[in-house]
């Protein structure tokens, strides 16, 4: 990597990380909660108000049972964070729905559960930042225009910080996340507290009235559901937790289970604090604002976080800016939760040869940075397809949460019961078994719920994705099954070849074609042919002259292109040589090494698209020659705390000590050092 690019790369991801560096990456409780947590406790800052959206299409009556709804997600949350408190005491490698499913419940299984996180990660960024800058937006509406940019510009910083790693990220996430909880929940103590002594806050929204269409029956239940289901927003990220049970310090799957219980616990005081005091201070929101009356010319509908913290501090005051910037901080952040979910399990698939390898790589910050740039492009997609709009995201939202909850939880029951097959049913073992089949049945009831009542509104493109990810990962899986097996080294060997036919490509009698002339015939081939592709009949006859004043003992041969084109012909020419079942054609191409990238422009291109077809015949050997240009920076290993270079003992004859390393030019510099020579003089 050149200079220009490195500098760069180094002040935005800062310096390489060495391998048994690992461990300073290990995260405390305190930066485990916003690193991981930050998205199911960012989530109470739009969960009430997709609630109330929805029971807005019922008038005023419907809005009353925001509170009772409420009250039923976070019965769910609780359920969900036990069942999960005890996968990770029991994968404490991490306990994902991937992992268990495929411990438990097999190979479709489990590439159905990890389809889901998939899609569901992607969906946490984009729905994350678009609330975010949404309720940045309702502090300063003059943004309004700018809605989309903002998004992509916040998915861009957080890419950048989760590419330097996730403790020095958790760092940074820890005082948005402790800023939003502290004033979220002063907000709620003092409204409360003016609510018990006869003050109670009033929303700027109060004044207005719903469309009044009282569904009863069956309609005020399919709204009820619906509500519900949007109000299951808050859920999304509670398997973070348990995925990344390997990056806490130890007693790992304790701290984790701990962090786990403190960010449920969080979660459900907000929730139910915010849907309590969001009714009683009369909240009007709707979708639209032709579901409201008595509505002002020129009424901009705010955020309910906005609305309250208005009305319990005042508008514009310290306390109002305060919740809003928080808020907008944790929301742009709560993607974090999929920026470190995302790679890890995409590392776990490449692992299970289900997804590119490259994926499985850590990068310079010993991170997965691979995955965390698809996460982080697929999400700004997805911004720009929905025009950053969180009402439009939210219904392709936490269809995957559940399918995954579901499969963890079944998978679990299976845990529990082949535990309880090698050591006996305990009252530890039932009483565990209980808790995840209760938690499997729950989720998969509201998994349908989340189905029928967002099909239509969206989520039908969730279902139609999911398939489709299982499809290539099942194709990705049988490619690598197919590869290995082609590659599998044979009982006997390698057979060696029985002649090689060298062939160097010439443009012109300069330094490089001397120096791949000179090699080509240091490796000594049983024939060697020097080829030019005549594009220009001037060059070709100054070439020949040249060639003859040297008097360099290597044929040329000249094949002419009717089309000026460099590729098809020396294709032909290669295809024309006869040669035995074992015999090699060996292609030697010089090529310019340059130090800057507007260099490579004018250099080789035309020797890449060769090598590229060249690649694909069969019998042809590709060697790439280069010749160093003064641009060039010079060949060092420029890895931080590299480890000494390995020196290679000769034997006593060689003439080098034990320990002595190998120059790979040694063994045959006496005898080519003549034909290098012969080449660059007379070739004789």
């Amino acid at each position: 990597m050149t200079t220009s690019f490195r500098l760069p790369k180094r002040l935005l991801v800062g310096n390489p990380m060495r391998s048994n560096q690992m461990s300073e990456t290990l995260l405390p409780k305190t930066l485990a909660l916003p690193v991981y947590c930050s998205d199911p406790i960012s989530s109470n800052a739009y969960a009430t108000q997709e609630i109330l959206l929805v029971l807005a299409l019922g008038g005023a009556t419907a809005v009353l049972a925001t509170p009772w709804v409420a009250l039923f997600v976070v019965g769910l949350l609780a359920l969900v964070t036990i069942s999960y408190r005890q996968t990770c005491h029991a994968y404490p490698n991490g306990g994902g729905a991937y992992a268990v499913s495929k411990d438990n419940l097999g190979k479709s299984a489990a590439l159905i559960a990890a389809a889901a996180l998939m899609v569901d990660y992607v969906m946490t960024v984009a729905v994350s930042i678009a609330a975010s800058v949404e309720n940045l937006i309702s502090a300063f509406p003059n943004l309004m225009p700018y809605n989309v940019v903002l998004c992509v510009g916040f998915i861009l910083v957080l890419t950048l910080m989760n590419l330097r790693g996730v403790r020095e990220s958790g760092t940074l996430f820890a005082i948005p996340t402790y800023g939003f909880i502290a004033s979220v929940f002063i907000m709620l103590g003092a409204g409360f507290w003016q609510a018990l002594n006869g003050h109670m806050p009033v929303a700027e929204s109060a004044h207005l009235g719903f469309v009044d269409i009282s569904p009863t029956g069956a309609a005020l239940i399919i709204l009820l559901l619906r509500a519900f289901a949007s109000g299951c927003t808050s859920l999304t990220g509670v398997e973070a937790v348990s995925n990344g049970v390997p990056t806490f310090r130890k007693p790992k799957s304790r701290n984790a289970a701990t962090t786990l219980i403190i960010m449920a616990s969080l979660s459900i005081a907000m929730m139910a604090g915010i849907a309590f005091l969001s009714t009683w201070s009369g909240v009007h929101i709707a979708d639209s604002l032709e579901q409201l009356t008595n509505v002002p010319g020129g009424y901009v509908q705010r955020t309910v976080l906005a609305q309250l913290s208005s009305a319990v501090f005042g508008n514009n005051t310290f306390g109002f800016f305060a919740v809003q910037g928080f808020t907008t901080l944790i929301l742009a952040l709560a993607a974090n939760t999929a920026f470190n979910g995302f790679p890890i399990l995409a590392s776990i698939l490449a692992e299970d040869r289900f997804m590119p390898k490259q994926l499985g790589r850590r990068g310079d910050r010993l991170v997965f940075s691979n995955g965390i740039v698809i996460l982080a492009s697929v999400a700004a997609l997805l911004i720009v397809a929905f025009d950053g709009s969180v009402t439009k995201l939210i219904q392709l939202y936490i269809l995957g949460v559940f399918v995954s909850f579901t499969l963890s939880q079944a998978g679990m029951v299976v845990y529990w019961r082949r535990q309880a097959k090698e050591h006996g049913w305990t009252p530890g073992h039932i009483a565990a078994a209980v808790v995840n089949g209760v938690g499997a049945t729950a989720t998969a009831v509201v998994l349908v719920i989340v189905l029928l009542t967002k099909f239509t509104h969206g989520a039908y493109l969730v279902v139609i994705a999911m398939p489709i990810l299982v499809f290539l990962m099942l194709r990705i899986h049988r490619h690598y099954q197919r590869v290995s097996h082609q590659l599998k080294a044979a009982a006997g060997g390698i057979t060696l070849p029985s002649r090689i036919h060298a062939v160097v490509l010439i443009s012109q009698l300069n330094e490089p074609s001397l120096k791949a002339l000179a090699f080509a015939r240091a490796i000594r081939p049983s024939t060697i042919t020097a080829l030019r592709v005549d594009t220009s009949p001037m060059r070709t006859k100054k070439l020949i002259q040249e060639w003859a004043e040297r008097d360099i003992a290597v044929p040329l041969t000249i094949v002419n292109s009717a089309y000026r084109d460099l590729t098809e012909p020396v294709l032909d020419y290669l295809s024309k040589i006869h040669i035995g079942p074992r015999d090699v054609v060996q292609v030697f191409v010089p090529e310019y090494v340059v130090g800057h990238w507007w260099e490579t422009i004018l250099h080789n291109q035309s020797a890449l698209r060769l090598k590229s077809r060249l690649l694909y015949m069969p019998g042809v050997m590709v060697t790439s020659v280069p010749y160093q240009l003064k641009s060039a920076e010079p060949f060092v290993l420029e890895r931080p705390g590299a480890e000494a270079e390995i020196a290679v003992p000769r034997s006593s004859s060689g003439g080098t000590g034990e320990g002595s390393v190998v120059s790979p030019e040694a063994d045959n510099a006496e005898g080519d050092a003549g034909d290098a020579k012969v080449l660059a003089s007379s070739g004789r």
